[in-house]
């Protein structure tokens, strides 16, 4: 009897225990339980196989024929006698994008500037002979045509709206490898880089290019930036390199820019270029404490142009700009990327700080001329 009692009381004490020691084990929760994740977002998602479909059949491979005239010398008895000059022929390879259904392609001005022949592949390997509409030296862009119908092309994104961190694929062909895509992400914004090479002497380089880590090499110029909506948002231009491969970085200009430059290449030839007329330095900690400016932010105005747009709309040196057309502006290169979507004769707002009041005025953009009528080439 006194022993089946006990061994009452042990299973008791046990079964005390046991939820004794489940309640305390209730507040911590045990390794072999891990609290499930919540579902990665869209953006972790993407898949460019889609957009890469999508929009391959938009880039092009074009050939370029280029001569070069060379001295040619006879040696006789130890003298060198000029003989005249001979003609070289050499190629040069670079991408392109069709942006219309009717053979519209933008390319970069370096891949066709000079050019005898230009010649277009397509991604079905057609071969059509390109004519060119019109270049632009000072943003790298330049237009070219075929005659073909119904072709395959890329709608335009607003590169306004892309964000750093947003994938995006790099389309065009390297080395002469047709059709190669690589992808990365957007790195930065309205970088200047100042590697636009020769513009026409009246007008300034506009460079405010897209940053990306997307591999691009030799012969990736002129292709495509496009982001997950199968939109191009870019022209690649360049790669960030001493010795012409990839090492890290690329750059492409914004599509926003492409499709002002463009329009103007297609209607005139020449591309209608609005000036606000003013020297600008970008506002540091140095230039907003000499200043007196209310925070570092802006472009100090050095110097403004006589009877320019800016100054018959009453900006004078020593203010500060803030936003151009509602923009804010901190670098040159943002200032120029927003002041070229906008042509000679547009009314543009422009909000400036001085002495310490922030003031609003509306500027009404010259030519490089200092008028609003339209330039031809």
């Amino acid at each position: 009897m006194n022993r089946t009692l006990l061994m009452l009381v042990a299973v008791l004490s046990l079964t005390v225990q046991s939820c004794h020691a489940q309640r305390e084990g209730d507040a911590v929760t045990p390794l072999t339980t891990v609290p499930p994740r919540e579902a990665p977002s869209r953006l972790t998602l993407t898949d460019f196989t889609d957009v890469a479909s999508a929009t391959i059949d938009a880039v092009v491979h074009i050939k370029t024929v280029m001569t070069q005239m060379t001295p040619l010398y006879q040696s006789f008895f130890g003298f060198i006698i000029p003989q005249g000059v001979q003609r070289q022929e050499y190629n040069a390879f670079g991408s392109g994008v069709i942006v219309t259904t009717d053979g519209y392609i933008l390319t970069n001005n370096h891949v066709v500037q000079d050019a005898e022949r230009i010649t277009v592949t397509l991604n079905d390997r057609r071969e059509l002979p390109a004519t060119l509409v019109g270049n632009d030296p000072a943003t790298d862009l330049a237009v070219i045509k075929v005659e073909a119908d119904s072709l395959h092309y890329l709608p335009f994104g607003n590169s306004d709206q892309v964000r750093v961190g947003e994938p995006v694929l790099a389309i065009g062909n390297p080395f002469n490898l047709t059709s190669t895509v690589t992808s990365g992400i957007i790195s930065a914004k309205a970088r200047n880089m100042h590697i636009i090479e020769n513009p026409r002497s009246v007008e300034t380089p506009l460079e405010s290019f897209l940053q990306t880590d997307a591999a691009v090499n030799s012969g990736n110029s002129g292709g495509a930036l496009v982001n997950s909506r199968a939109e191009l948002i870019g022209i690649v231009t360049a790669i960030a390199s001493g010795n012409g491969n990839y090492i890290g970085y690329s750059f492409a200009i914004p599509s926003n820019i492409a499709v002002k430059v463009a329009g103007d290449l297609q209607r005139y030839g020449y591309v209608q270029r609005g000036y606000l007329g003013v020297q600008v330095t970008e506002v540091d900690a140095k230039v907003a404490r000499q200043t007196g400016a209310r925070a570092i932010k802006g472009l100090y105005v050095a110097q403004v142009v006589k009877d320019c747009a800016s100054d018959r709309a009453g900006i004078r040196q020593g203010d500060i700009i803030l936003r151009v057309a509602g923009k804010e502006v901190n670098t040159f290169a943002e200032m120029t990327e927003e002041l070229g979507l906008f042509s000679p004769g547009d009314e543009v707002e422009v909000d400036y700080e001085r002495n310490g009041h922030t003031n609003t005025v509306k500027a009404t953009l010259l030519n490089s001329q200092g008028n609003t009528q339209i330039i031809r080439k």
